[in-house]
């Protein structure tokens, strides 16, 4: 018996930190040519939910439909049926909430009034400039509909 508890208690302990996991770690397969040649179609990524955001990093976010979005933002903790739910962008943080709006590489941002990118908004680029759907066309994105940041690429398969 005493053996017993000692696995018991160190499955459980395995149990939640898996849990957990499946909770802040997501990983994403790269659809599309809009961050090439950082990230081709077919590329698969680890992204980590609940990052602050930071310039020069990689998101992922939802991809707006043409009149907005039509779900209300995921909660945080939702799970992968949740996720698989959606349609998602991969692209890099530019400008976040207090930077000065970038308007000499977006020049949409040139139209707003603000010199400083507002709270809870994000400016974002794809590097793939002819094909990207970013800032460049939307102009700013809301950070409550980013899924989290690109923590590791993984290898490619085959």
């Amino acid at each position: 018996m005493s053996t017993l508890v000692p696995g018991l208690t160190g499955l459980a302990l395995l149990l939640a930190v898996l849990v957990l996991l499946a909770r802040t770690v997501v990983r994403v397969t790269v659809r599309g040519m809009s961050m090439e040649p950082a990230y081709r179609e077919g590329d698969q990524v680890l992204v980590r939910r609940g990052r602050t955001l930071e310039q020069g990093q990689v998101v992922v976010l939802e991809q707006p439909s043409g009149t907005g979005w039509r779900l209300p933002p995921l909660r945080q903790g939702a799970g992968a049926a949740a996720i698989a739910t959606r349609s998602w962008l991969i692209k890099r943080v530019i400008a976040v909430a207090g930077d000065p709006v970038p308007r000499d590489q977006v020049p949409l941002l040139a139209t707003f009034p603000e010199t400083r990118v507002p709270p809870g908004k994000i400016v974002l680029l794809g590097d793939n400039q002819a094909v990207s759907l970013d800032s460049r066309r939307l102009g700013y994105f809301p950070t409550d509909r980013v899924l989290g940041v690109v923590a590791r690429d993984l290898p490619r398969r085959g």
